[in-house]
C-alpha cells in the first residue's frame, strides 16, 4: 500500500489507497479504481479519487502497476502457504515421533509408574506440561486412583497405590472431567462460570487448566490433566485438541500395558499352580503306587479265599502278601474260640519264640488286642507302661516294636494279626499300623469264607437231598398252578367283559363305547369320507315311572328299551348304557349325515309302542340328541357331550324328538362356561355391587328409605341386571356366595346411607334359609359394620315360605326380636296365602309391579281394587304398603287414592350407587 501510495503521488493524481472487500460497495460520489486483487484476503486495493478523474495515460499507468502488484500479492500469498504448510509438517512429525513413542512404551520392560514418566516426557514435547497428573476410574467401585501425579505447587499430592472414593472429590474439575466425558479449558473462574455451579476447588489454585477424558467403548475410565500456574502460559484450542488425540494413544498404551502386566501376573500364578500340582501330583503317584501294591495284596488274599489248599497254605500265602507291605519276618495269628475261651496260634514264623503253644486266655499283649478291639503299636517303655498299670503281665521275647491289630468279623473280634521286630533297624509307625489294620479286615474275611466254604461242602450234600425232595413237590404244585391259571383266565374274561358291558341290559357301557368312538373319530381324521354319528337318548318321565311302580319294573323296562334300540340299528353299530335312562349309539359307516336323523326317528318310533312288563302295559317316549363329526373335535369325550348338549335342547323343545347339535348350540355352551368362570372370578375381583332405588312417600317425595339391587360390573359387558346372569349363578352354586358379597357391602355403606334414620331392605331368596345359623350370620354383619338392627328390612318371597317353613319362621321371628324389619316381597304374585300373614312377623307388604302397571290413568279397574284390597288388609293388619315400579304419575296419584303412602320406581330415581346418594342422604 505504501508503493501505491508513492506511485499515485508520484504520478499526480490526487487520492487514498484503501483495502476493500467484495461486499463493501462503492460510494458514488467518490470514484474508485481497483488496482489490485490479495488472493488470501480475499480484497481488493482500490483508489479513492479526492479530484478529477486523471488522464487515460495516467490509468493506463496505473493500471500496469496495479497488475504488478496482483503478482507481487500472489507470490506473497503462496510464500504464506508454504510456510503454514511446512509448519504444520513439524508440527505433524512431531506429533508421529510422540505416538509412536507412546506406543513403544507400551512394549517396554520398565514398570508402570517410568512408563507414565516417559508418557508426562512426551506429552511435554508437545506442549507446556510442566504440572501433569493421570487419574484412573473404577466405575464397578465408584473409586478413582491417581497412579501418577506430577505438581510443582501441591504440597499434598494423592498416593498413587490408594483408591479415593469419587464422592470425596466431588464437584471439583476431575469429578466434572469423569462425570461429565468431555473435555475442559479455561481458567477457574472461567471453568467456575462454565460448570454453573457444580464446582469446588481442589487442590492449589491455578492460572489455567486442561483435562481431556480417557474413554473405553463409549465409557470413561479416566483422564489426563495438565495445570499452568504462570499467568503468561495458557492453553490453546489446539493444545486441546492435540491432548485429546494424544489421550486415545495413551488409553491404548495403558491398556495394552495393564494387560501385559495382568498377564504376567497370570502366568506367574499359573506358574505356581502348576509348580504346586506337579507336586501334589508326585505325592499321588507315590501314594497311588503304595495304593497299587495294596489293591494287588488285598486282591491276591481274596484269591487266596477262594482257592481250594489247605489252610495251612492259606496262612503261608498271607504271610507273604503281608511281607511284601511292611516289614513281617516275625509274623503269627491268633484265633480266639469263644466255645472254650483258648487262644490257639495255627500260624506263626519268629526268629526266638519258634512255637507258640495254645493258651487260656490271660493277660498278654495279644489278649489286650482281644480284649478291647484295637490295634496295639508298642515298643519296650509302651510294654513297661501297660505292665504296670496290670493291663499285660506276661510277655514273651523281648522285642523292639511289636504290632498287633484285631481281627474283626463285623462287631466280633475272631483273632489278633501280630508282627514284631528284634532290630532296631525295622520299626513299625502309624501307617504301618493303619496299612495292616486295612489288610486285617480282609484276612478276617477271607479266613471266615475259608471256614464257610468247609460248612458249605456239608451243606451241599444235605442241600441236594431237600432239592430232590423239593423237586417232586414242585411238580405236583404246578399241575395245580396250571389248574390255577386256567380258571384266572376265565375269571380275568369275566372281568373284562363286566367291565367293559352294563350289567343290567349287557349292553357296552360308557368305557367301551368311548373306545370305539376314538377309533372312529382318528379314522374320520385320517379320511374325512368314514362318516359316523353319535345318538344321545334319554327316555322321558323315566323317574315318573320308576316312582310309581317300583324299580324292578323300571329296570324291565331298560332292559327291554336296550332291546329296541338294538334291534332299529345295523350289526356294526354300537348301542351302549351310560347310566341310568340313558342310552348312547354310534352309527359307523354313514353315506350321510341325513342318515343319523332317519334312524333317530325310528328309535323314536320304536320306543313308543307300549312295553308289557308283566300285567302291566307301560308307555314312554325318548329325547335324542344327535352330534356329527368336525375337523374341531379331538376327543370322542367331546362328540359325547355334545351329543348330550343336543339331546337337553330336543327336551325344551317338547320332549319325544331329535334335536342335531349345531353352532348354536355350541356357542351357548361355551357362552354358559364363559359365563361360569367370569361369575367364579367375579366373586373373587369383588365385582358385584349393590345400586340402590329410593323408596319415597307418595306424598311428598321423601326419602325415607333404600332398596339394596344386586349389578355386576363386567370388565368386559359393562353393568349387568341380574336378569342376565342369576340363572347360570344359581346353577353353579354361585348365588349365596354374590348374595353375601352384596349383604358385606350394603351393611358397610348403610350408616353413610341413611344415618340414624331411615332403612335399607335386602333381598334373601329362600336358598339361604336353608342355612339354621342365617339369622345369626346377619346379626354378626351388623355388629361387625356397627348398623342399628332398625335400619335394615330383610325382603322374602312367598316361595321362600314353602321350603322348610318351621325353620323359615323361626328366623324370621328372632331376626324381628332383634329389631330387624321383615318385609313380604312381590305380594300377590305367589300363593297369596293369608295365613302367611299372621304366622310370619312381617311388618311390611311389597305391591308387585305387575299390579301398578295395569293401574289406569282415571277411574277405576280390577288392578285398582286389588291394591285397594291389598291396603285395607295391611291397615287392618298395621303393616305398611310399599308399591313397586312406578314409574307414571297417574299411577302415584292413584296409589295416593286408595291410601298406599309409600312407593317406588323410576317415576322417582333409577337404581344407583350408593356414592350417588351420598349427598342427598348428608342433606
Amino acid at each position: 500500500m505504501e508503493i501505491f501510495e508513492t506511485v499515485v503521488a508520484e504520478c499526480g493524481v490526487a487520492g487514498r489507497m484503501v483495502w476493500r472487500l467484495p461486499e463493501d460497495g462503492g460510494d458514488e460520489r467518490t470514484p474508485c479504481i481497483d488496482l489490485a486483487e490479495d488472493p488470501q484476503g480475499l480484497r481488493t486495493l482500490s483508489l479513492q479519487l479526492t479530484a478529477d478523474e486523471p488522464d487515460e495515460a495516467t490509468l493506463d499507468l496505473l493500471a500496469w502497476f496495479g497488475r504488478l502488484g496482483t503478482v507481487r500479492l500472489r507470490q506473497q500469498s503462496e510464500t504464506t502457504r508454504l510456510y503454514e504448510a511446512i509448519s504444520r509438517l513439524a508440527l505433524a512429525e512431531r506429533l508421529q515421533r510422540a505416538l509412536y513413542a507412546i506406543a513403544e512404551q507400551a512394549g517396554a520392560e520398565h514398570d508402570m509408574t517410568e512408563m507414565m514418566r516417559s508418557l508426562h516426557t512426551i506429552v511435554g514435547s508437545l506442549m507446556y506440561a510442566e504440572n501433569f497428573y493421570i487419574v484412573l476410574y473404577d466405575e464397578a467401585t465408584d473409586t478413582v486412583r491417581f497412579p501418577y501425579y506430577v505438581d510443582t505447587v501441591d504440597t499434598d499430592p494423592p498416593s498413587p497405590d490408594e483408591s479415593t472414593p469419587l464422592q470425596e472429590i466431588e464437584h471439583s474439575l476431575t469429578w466434572n472431567l469423569l462425570k461429565g466425558g468431555q473435555p475442559l479449558m479455561g481458567s477457574i473462574d472461567e471453568l467456575a462460570q462454565q460448570l454453573r455451579g457444580r464446582f469446588r476447588l481442589v487442590g492449589p489454585h491455578c492460572e489455567h487448566w486442561l483435562g481431556v477424558p480417557l474413554n473405553r467403548d463409549g465409557r470413561v475410565v479416566g483422564g489426563i490433566v495438565m495445570q499452568s500456574y504462570r499467568p503468561d502460559t495458557h492453553y490453546t484450542q489446539h493444545d486441546r485438541e492435540l491432548l485429546g488425540y494424544v489421550a486415545q494413544h495413551v488409553q491404548s498404551a495403558l491398556e495394552r500395558r495393564q494387560a501385559h502386566a495382568e498377564l504376567e501376573r497370570r502366568v506367574a500364578d499359573r506358574t505356581a499352580a502348576l509348580r504346586e500340582a506337579n507336586r501334589v501330583l508326585r505325592q499321588q503317584v507315590l501314594q497311588r503306587q503304595r495304593g497299587e501294591r495294596l489293591q494287588a495284596a488285598l486282591f491276591r488274599i481274596a484269591e487266596l479265599a477262594s482257592a481250594s489248599e489247605s489252610l495251612d497254605n492259606f496262612y503261608a500265602a498271607v504271610h507273604r502278601v503281608i511281607g511284601g507291605l511292611i516289614y513281617a519276618r516275625n509274623f503269627y495269628i491268633a484265633l480266639l474260640d469263644d466255645e472254650t475261651q483258648q487262644l490257639t496260634f495255627p500260624y506263626s514264623v519268629d526268629e526266638i519264640d519258634s512255637v507258640r503253644p495254645p493258651r487260656r486266655h490271660g493277660r498278654g499283649a495279644t489278649e489286650y488286642v482281644l480284649r478291647h478291639g484295637k490295634p496295639l503299636l508298642a515298643g519296650p517303655e509302651d510294654i513297661d507302661r501297660l505292665v504296670a498299670l496290670g493291663e499285660i503281665t506276661q510277655f514273651g521275647a523281648r522285642s523292639v516294636c511289636w504290632l498287633g491289630v484285631p481281627l474283626l468279623l463285623g462287631e466280633r473280634v475272631m483273632g489278633v494279626l501280630a508282627v514284631q521286630s528284634y532290630s532296631p533297624e525295622h520299626t513299625y509307625n502309624e501307617r504301618d499300623q493303619e496299612l495292616l489294620t486295612f489288610v486285617s479286615y480282609h484276612v478276617a474275611n477271607a479266613l471266615q469264607r475259608k471256614h464257610n466254604a468247609e460248612s458249605l461242602k456239608q451243606a451241599y450234600a444235605s442241600l441236594e437231598r431237600r432239592v430232590t425232595e423239593r423237586t417232586r413237590a414242585l411238580a405236583l404244585a404246578n399241575r395245580d398252578l396250571r389248574e390255577q391259571i386256567a380258571e384266572r383266565e376265565r375269571v380275568e374274561r369275566r372281568l373284562k367283559y363286566e367291565t367293559l358291558h352294563d350289567s343290567l341290559t349287557g349292553l357296552p357301557n360308557r368305557t367301551l363305547l368311548l373306545q370305539r368312538l376314538e377309533g372312529a373319530l382318528q379314522r374320520y381324521q385320517a379320511n374325512p369320507q368314514e362318516l359316523f354319528a353319535v345318538l344321545f337318548i334319554d327316555l322321558d318321565r323315566f323317574k315318573v315311572i320308576n316312582d310309581s311302580v317300583g324299580h324292578l319294573i323300571g329296570d324291565d323296562l331298560l332292559f327291554q328299551v336296550g332291546g329296541r334300540i338294538r334291534a332299529c340299528l345295523k350289526t356294526r353299530d354300537v348301542v351302549a348304557r351310560l347310566g341310568g335312562d340313558e342310552f348312547a349309539v354310534l352309527l359307523e359307516g354313514i353315506s350321510d349325515f341325513t342318515k343319523a336323523t332317519l334312524i333317530a326317528e325310528r328309535i323314536i318310533t320304536e320306543l313308543q309302542a307300549p312295553f308289557r312288563l308283566g300285567a302291566k302295559e307301560i308307555f314312554t317316549s325318548a329325547s335324542i340328541g344327535i352330534a356329527l363329526p368336525s375337523p374341531h373335535y379331538q376327543r370322542a369325550e367331546e362328540l359325547l357331550r355334545d351329543a348330550d348338549a343336543a339331546m337337553y335342547n330336543a327336551k325344551d323343545q317338547g320332549r319325544h324328538r331329535a334335536a342335531l347339535f349345531d353352532d348354536r348350540l355350541r356357542r351357548e355352551a361355551l357362552s354358559l362356561l364363559e359365563m361360569e368362570g367370569d361369575l367364579r372370578r367375579a366373586l373373587a375381583r369383588n365385582e358385584f355391587v349393590p345400586f340402590y332405588q329410593p323408596i319415597v312417600a307418595l306424598a311428598d317425595g321423601r326419602i325415607v328409605g333404600y332398596e339394596a339391587l344386586l349389578r355386576w360390573n363386567h370388565p368386559d359387558r359393562g353393568l349387568l341386571a341380574p336378569g342376565e346372569f342369576l340363572v347360570v349363578a344359581e346353577e353353579s352354586g354361585c348365588a349365596e356366595s354374590i348374595d353375601w358379597q352384596i349383604f358385606e357391602q350394603a351393611f358397610a355403606q348403610t350408616p353413610q346411607l341413611v344415618g340414624s334414620e331411615g332403612f335399607v331392605s335386602i333381598n334373601v331368596s329362600g336358598r339361604h334359609f336353608r342355612s339354621p345359623d342365617l339369622d345369626a350370620r346377619l346379626l354378626a354383619l351388623l355388629r361387625r359394620h356397627e348398623v342399628p338392627p332398625h335400619s335394615i328390612r330383610i325382603e322374602v318371597t312367598e316361595r321362600a315360605l314353602l321350603d322348610n317353613p318351621a325353620q323359615v319362621k323361626r328366623i324370621l321371628e328372632h331376626l324381628q326380636h332383634n329389631g330387624v324389619g321383615i318385609a313380604l316381597d312381590d305380594f300377590g304374585t305367589g300363593y297369596s296365602s293369608l295365613s302367611y300373614l299372621h304366622q310370619y312377623p312381617f311388618e311390611t307388604l311389597k305391591v308387585d309391579r305387575s299390579f301398578i302397571t295395569e293401574l289406569p290413568h282415571v277411574g277405576e279397574n280390577q288392578a285398582v281394587a286389588v291394591v285397594r284390597a291389598i291396603q285395607v288388609l295391611a291397615d287392618s293388619l298395621r303393616m305398611k304398603v310399599i308399591a313397586e315400579g312406578i314409574e307414571e304419575e297417574s299411577q302415584r296419584a292413584a296409589l295416593l287414592a286408595v291410601g298406599c303412602r309409600y312407593g317406588q320406581g323410576f317415576l322417582f330415581a333409577e337404581p344407583r350407587p350408593a356414592s350417588a346418594w351420598l349427598p342427598a342422604a348428608a342433606s
